[in-house]
């Protein structure tokens, strides 16, 4: 690798990804405020959407797969549960232990989140070899997202 894409990244790639990441919330957070929900912000939809990825999905997971913080994820259990926005369910053996699936509601609220991933597809991915870019794109970023959990784990 040379030294112009060392650089970039190392500096200009976490920037990049960081921009695109408030970038992207800026979008949840205005579909939000269009469907009238104003009761979760767009960290608790991206927590939603995790869940609703894996049913019955246990909290720790959601910690230990190095999604979010201790703290934050008991936090924003708290609030999509009282907002009815998913079931907590307390494991009988263990009191400690909970796991999470999404309600009925949290699934409407994804199913009208996901207009907003089309549209951006559509205008994104137009022609086939836009479609090829984005899975190279998505395989280097999951093999980067791989090589950090790597390094944090060595560390």
């Amino acid at each position: 690798m040379n030294d112009s894409a060392s650089a970039s990244l190392g500096l200009e790639l976490p920037q990049l990804l960081e921009r695109m990441h408030r970038r992207f919330l800026d979008v949840v957070r205005i579909e939000l405020m269009h469907i009238g929900v104003r009761d979760i912000n767009p960290v608790q939809i991206m927590m939603l959407a995790a869940i609703g990825q894996q049913p019955d999905l246990a909290v720790r997971d959601l910690i230990e797969r190095g999604y979010y913080l201790g703290s934050n994820v008991s936090y924003n259990i708290k609030n999509l549960s009282e907002g009815g926005y998913i079931e907590r369910i307390v494991d009988e053996h263990d009191r400690r232990s909970a796991r999470v699936r999404v309600t009925d509601k949290g699934h409407q609220v994804l199913d009208r989140l996901q207009v907003v991933s089309d549209r951006l597809s559509k205008t994104l991915l137009p022609q086939a070899s836009d479609k090829l870019d984005y899975e190279t794109t998505l395989r280097f970023l999951k093999r980067f997202e791989r090589e950090c959990s790597t390094l944090i784990e060595t560390h």
